[in-house]
C-alpha cells in the first residue's frame, strides 16, 4: 500500500503541473463554449416536434457522413473534458450533458430529456441561456 502511494506522489511530481495546466485549459474552454453552445439549442429542441424536426434535415451522404464524424469526435473530447472536470475546476456535468447532446447514439433523445427532467439542470441550462438573452427551453417531451 505505501509503495501505491509513492508512485502516486511519484507520478503527480512528474506531471503535476502539466494537469494543473490541462485542467485550467479545459476550465477555460469550458467556461468560454458551454454558454455558447446552451444559446443555440433549439427552444423546442426536448420536445417531440422539435426532435422530428430535427431528423428530417437532408445533406449530401458524403457531407452528412461527415458532419457525422465530426460531431461525435468532437462530443467525445467534449465528453472526456467533462468527465475530467468532475474532479477538477470546470463545469463537468453541463460539458457532459453537451457532449451527449452532440454526439449520435442509440436512446440519445430519452437520455436527454431524462436529464433535462431534472429541475437544477433545466434551471441552470435557461439561466444560461438567459444570459444570452434567449428563450427558455420547452420542457421535455419524451414519454417514459
Amino acid at each position: 500500500m505505501i509503495e501505491l502511494w509513492q508512485q502516486i506522489l511519484s507520478f503527480l511530481n512528474d506531471y503535476g503541473l502539466w494537469l494543473a495546466i490541462g485542467s485550467l485549459i479545459f476550465f477555460v474552454i469550458s467556461l468560454a463554449s458551454v454558454p455558447l453552445i446552451v444559446a443555440r439549442i433549439p427552444v423546442d429542441y426536448f420536445t417531440l416536434a422539435g426532435h422530428q424536426r430535427q431528423h428530417q434535415r437532408q445533406h449530401h451522404p458524403v457531407l452528412h457522413t461527415l458532419i457525422i464524424c465530426a460531431k461525435n469526435l468532437f462530443g467525445f473530447i467534449l465528453l472526456t473534458a467533462g468527465i475530467i472536470m468532475l474532479f477538477t475546476p470546470g463545469q463537468g456535468i453541463l460539458s457532459i450533458l453537451f457532449a451527449l447532446m452532440i454526439m449520435n447514439y442509440p436512446g440519445k433523445f430519452k437520455l436527454e430529456c431524462s436529464i433535462m427532467r431534472k429541475p437544477l439542470i433545466f434551471n441552470a441550462v435557461n439561466r444560461l441561456r438567459a444570459k444570452q438573452h434567449r428563450e427558455a427551453l420547452l420542457p421535455p417531451e419524451y414519454p417514459g
